[in-house]
């Protein structure tokens, strides 16, 4: 659905480092790259891409979902994010309440983001 999404972190190297371990698990890396404040966009080759940029404004923290192939994924993405400096918001497991295949985890990001990874499989 997306093609990017782009947003500011109060910690631009701290943000760059935590999402980029983090998503490794997804194949995410650097696509290009500007000044701090014109930001990175991280990606998996040929899919959509996240992009971060240093400000001192305060957003309203963000939900971001990123879909993980298999199981395997949601818990390589739950460990690679608490090793990179995250904050768990819910371990690897099935959230039957939102259908029966709904296979994710949650970490909140260096800024206070909740990130998730979902395999509907």
């Amino acid at each position: 659905m997306f093609d990017h999404v782009k947003f500011g972190v109060s910690d631009y190297a701290a943000s760059k480092s935590f999402f980029l371990k983090a998503l490794e698990p997804l194949g995410v890396a650097v696509i290009s790259e500007g000044e701090p404040t014109y930001g990175v966009e991280l990606s998996p080759p040929g899919k959509a891409s996240l992009c971060l940029y240093q400000t001192t404004e305060k957003p309203a923290h963000l939900h971001l979902a990123f879909t993980a192939e298999n199981r395997q994924q949601v818990d390589a993405f739950y460990r690679a994010a608490l090793e990179a400096g995250g904050k768990d918001n819910g371990a690897p497991g099935l959230r039957p309440r939102y259908h029966p295949n709904y296979y994710a985890a949650f970490v909140i990001a260096p800024d206070g983001h909740n990130v998730e990874v979902v395999c509907h499989r």
